[in-house]
């Protein structure tokens, strides 16, 4: 028998992901997730087949339900790791426990991941606590959406509508009038605050406020569309206070990160911190170069005191080892020590050799090493690692640049004309990514 793990994805932000619900998906060998799960998610998980089941309000193409516990039981019994990914909490609307009953009735060992549901989530991120002790003492959270196969509507409008404190509905928007149009005629206050919040907790988030007299008007002049979470109660005073996530510098901003797939997490990490909805898209691709032979023999060259160092293009051999390696990439960097972990060294073999670094970046990558580079230029640029070599008489000096495989010559020319000794060996490849034209 295999396992299941039902996973709550969290409200959006894929950061909220628990470090359970991270730690099965990178042991899983099948994902089931659903439409509200973030797709960067699924990269915890590179090894595992991946299966679409989501559901969206009225589409026809949606996946039954019943079908998605056939799927849990079938690839279980196949002796599977499966994790179910579900965006919010599994067991918060979000038929988990349909799905768990179906694993249990079949004798299918699983487990349950909570996560954190959104209807406490998104209000937080737009600035509305649910509960607070000036406002609200209790929170109600709702369903607009129950068992079609009910016979009757469970939900007690009368006694909702009576309800002092937060009333939290999900996946409300179609039904947004009936529900305001059933508080209101059990005498719900005109004036309460409404707020209601559609992909709350992600650089989407878009709220709309109101009361219940105008809320169905206003999220209908926007056209607001679902998923979306509706709240409903004095808290909601507290939103033009608490707003921390909308004021981020870059919220409602798209970013477009054009760096290769393995570079853009960083920087796509630091935008997203300040707000941004980020789209990586990479227009290159880096790759090792398939034979190190010239890379490995300059480097057993720098161990070995005594050896001749690799002539550069059109130059004939220069004896003694290397005074200077010039790194113009955080690439170079970390497939030069691989090398050197490869061949069993170490960064000892720099002990003679300066060191230059073309920016911050590739200085940072040199420091991950225990490196620190003897020169940075002031301007991050090739023409400024020029420069910045003028003042370091490198005439007669002997430098190794490791770069790509297509890298302009600028440098490695400039650097002959302040009469150095020049060997440039690639190390990377630079390409198209596969698809972009």
């Amino acid at each position: 028998m295999g396992f299941v793990s039902l996973v709550g994805a969290g409200p959006g932000d894929p950061k909220l992901l628990t470090l359970r619900g991270k730690e099965v998906l990178e042991q899983a060998d099948v994902v089931i997730y659903d439409y509200l799960v973030h797709p960067s998610l699924l990269r915890l998980a590179p090894q595992a087949k991946h299966i679409y089941v989501g559901k969206k309000g009225g589409d026809p193409d949606s996946t039954r339900q019943d079908s998605i516990d056939q799927l849990l039981v079938r690839l279980a019994c196949e002796g599977k790791r499966v994790v179910r990914l579900k965006g919010g909490d599994p067991f918060v609307f979000g038929r988990g426990g349909e799905e768990a009953m179906a694993l249990a009735k079949n004798k299918i060992r699983f487990e349950v991941v909570p996560g954190i549901s959104a209807g406490i989530a998104a209000p937080a991120y737009a600035g509305i606590p649910v509960t607070h002790r000036g406002y609200a003492s209790k929170v109600t959270f709702l369903t607009a959406h129950e068992d079609p196969r009910k016979k009757r509507e469970h939900v007690d409008w009368k006694a909702i509508a009576g309800l002092s404190g937060t009333l939290v509905i999900f996946m409300g928007i179609k039904t947004l009038p009936n529900i305001i149009k059933r508080l209101l005629h059990y005498g719900k206050d005109r004036r309460t605050p409404v707020s209601v919040i559609r992909w709350g907790t992600t650089a989407q988030q878009r709220v709309v406020t109101g009361t219940l007299a105008n809320i169905v008007n206003k999220v209908k002049q926007v056209a607001l569309k679902p998923p979306a979470i509706t709240v409903i109660g004095q808290v909601n005073r507290l939103r033009p206070l608490l707003n921390w996530f909308e004021k981020k510098p870059l919220f409602g901003k798209t970013v477009l990160v054009t760096r290769s797939r393995k570079q853009a997490s960083q920087l796509s990490d630091r935008l997203e911190s300040l707000g941004a909805n980020v789209v990586e898209v990479p227009t290159i691709d880096i790759s090792p170069i398939n034979n190190f032979r010239i890379l490995d023999e300059a480097i057993h060259q720098m161990a070995t005191p005594h050896a001749n160092p690799l002539p550069s293009r059109g130059e004939g051999r220069v004896r003694g080892i290397y005074d200077w390696i010039v790194f113009t990439s955080e690439n170079g960097v970390e497939i030069f020590f691989n090398r050197l972990r490869d061949l069993r060294k170490d960064a000892r073999v720099l002990k003679n050799v300066r060191i230059a670094a073309i920016g911050p970046g590739t200085q940072a990558k040199l420091q991950s090493f225990f490196v620190e580079p003897d020169l940075l230029p002031n301007v991050f640029t090739t023409e400024g690692l020029v420069k910045a070599f003028k003042t370091c008489g490198i005439s007669g000096k002997k430098i190794l640049l490791l770069r790509t495989t297509i890298a302009p010559k600028l440098l490695h020319d400039s650097l002959k004309k302040l009469g150095a000794f020049v060997t440039e060996i690639p190390v990377y490849k630079t390409k198209k990514p596969k698809g972009l034209q």
